[in-house]
């Protein structure tokens, strides 16, 4: 079996329901308070990384009279997010059904039970359902909220109420299904052994094409053979796409290139910034699914890789512009957490390393010589950092995965033997490359066309914008009556 077909199941929320009876383990598999503790804290994590993190991190970037339009954007995505993926997002994402999209087997958490499990990524070892449910919740939330930075200031909020539930459903689901959903490890393991078991050829034919069928059973994405840690295609492309077709829709800001857009709350941008790093902790590490030896890896990659880039942004902006911003170095570490999530659990830390730094240097020129360039207004650069740096860390996690590089490589799940134990399967750098390039290619068609789709849409019905007047005024007291500081 091919690295192509098989490998360690990207450690990150590429997991099915345990449907079958035991694979391997006589007594059904086993499910860890230590694993489930981490999981509990991991969700916790992500939570902390979209409010308060993101939601200050925008917040202080914005004008002081739009600051509080952008966290009540953020809170409203975080909201819109946990009802509808209990409602039907899990099911359509976690389901078997089609290539694109899961089925509405799951649909009002329909089966999930305090007895339920989900697969890790070993054989024989689960976590509670209900644990993954909130886990996976976690990063709908987040991937919708980080489009907001791109329209910020000038959208009015009847169509962002608009666009968060729709995005979700046509378009954050049938990508996380794409790219995360298998047949889990205790399924091809269980099916493998089988085959290698047949007494006969006739039962080593009728094995090998349930073995098949097993292996089938998988999202468009995942069966090119693309492996994603922790979102890099589903979150960080998928947002960043999003966002730039957004505001290229919406058009610039009033004033944009020839007035002074000053932040509100560098301060708030840096507190923000930290606590996206901390929560990222979670992000990467979590998705492992078990407190162990790759969420460990996950965790030092986190560390070194956002560090890195955070210099390389730093020291680049110094030689550029002579000077070394505080916004520089936050923003140029929020580009190493990008980038750094596809390849957290694959890459070693010194290749982490050498990400970082490569996308502190492409994500620094995006933000500022190709954007002024090209004049599009992304307020917050969340195509720049996000769709940029998520490009940049899927394609390079099919190099950096090698253990000729230092990476962990991918684990053949065929490979297992009767105590669960399996083996890393072969690695090709050209054929894994190419699928991570189309994985890269597919998410930004379906995110970036869709979400076209999705806007003119809006903008027939109630309309995208705000008003000359409005837009000046500021969205703060024209959406929401209120305002961020009363001075």
């Amino acid at each position: 079996m091919t690295l192509s077909t098989l490998r360690r199941a990207l450690p990150a929320l590429a997991v099915v329901l345990l449907t079958a009876g035991p694979a391997l383990a006589q007594d059904g598999p086993k499910v860890d308070k230590g694993d489930t503790a981490w999981m509990l804290i991991s969700t916790v994590l992500v939570l902390l990384m979209t409010i308060p993190g993101l939601a200050l991190f925008y917040g202080g970037l914005v004008r002081t009279k739009n600051m509080l339009s952008v966290l009540m954007q953020v809170f409203y995505c975080v909201c819109v997010a946990c009802v509808l993926w209990a409602l039907f997002g899990y099911s359509m994402t976690f389901t078997g059904d089609n290539p694109f999209f899961g089925g509405f087997s799951k649909v009002f958490l329909s089966g999930v039970t305090t007895e339920s499990l989900a697969a890790t990524f070993s054989v024989g070892v689960a976590i509670p359902e209900l644990v993954y449910v909130a886990f996976q919740m976690t990063f709908a939330a987040i991937t919708v909220a980080l489009i907001v930075g791109a329209f910020a200031e000038r959208m009015k909020f009847a169509a962002v109420a608009l666009f968060v539930p729709l995005w979700l459903i046509f378009i954050y689901f049938p990508i996380a299904h794409m790219v995360w959903y298998w047949a889990g490890p205790d399924a091809i393991s269980a099916a493998a052994l089988a085959v290698s078991g047949a007494p006969d050829e006739a039962a080593k034919a009728v094995a090998q094409a349930k073995l098949d069928e097993v292996l089938a059973d998988a999202g468009l994405i995942w069966s090119y053979g693309a492996i994603d840690f922790a979102g890099g295609t589903v979150v960080h492309i998928n947002a960043g796409i999003a966002g730039f077709v957004s505001c290229l829709v919406i058009g610039r800001r009033i004033g944009y290139g020839r007035e002074l857009m000053s932040p509100n709350s560098l301060a708030m941008t840096m507190i923000g910034g930290a606590l996206l790093w901390v929560g990222w902790f979670g992000f990467n590490a979590g998705s492992n699914l078990e407190s162990n030896g790759y969420a460990g890896l996950a965790l030092v990659n986190t560390f070194v890789a956002t560090a890195a880039a955070a210099l390389a942004w730093m020291f680049v902006e110094w030689a550029v512009k002579g000077k070394a911003s505080l916004l520089g170095i936050v923003t140029g570490a929020v580009a190493g957490l990008v980038a750094v999530t596809p390849a957290a659990g694959f890459a070693g830390p010194m290749g982490s390393i050498a990400l970082g730094v490569i996308a502190g240097v492409v994500c620094f020129i995006f933000c500022s010589a190709v954007k002024n360039a090209l004049g599009y207004d992304d307020a917050l650069d969340v195509f720049g950092v996000h769709c940029i740096g998520g490009i940049i860390g899927a394609i390079l996690t099919g190099v950096l995965v090698s253990p000729d590089l230092g990476g962990a490589g991918i684990v053949d799940y065929t490979t297992c033997d009767t105590a669960g134990v399996c083996q890393v399967g072969a690695y090709d750098m050209a054929t894994q490359v190419w699928a991570q390039t189309k994985a890269v290619l597919v998410s930004l068609g379906w995110s970036g066309i869709g979400s076209l789709i999705l806007l003119k849409l809006i903008d027939w019905t109630v309309g995208l914008r705000v008003s000359v007047d409005k837009e000046r005024e500021g969205l703060d007291l024209v959406d929401h009556g209120e305002r961020a500081y009363n001075l």
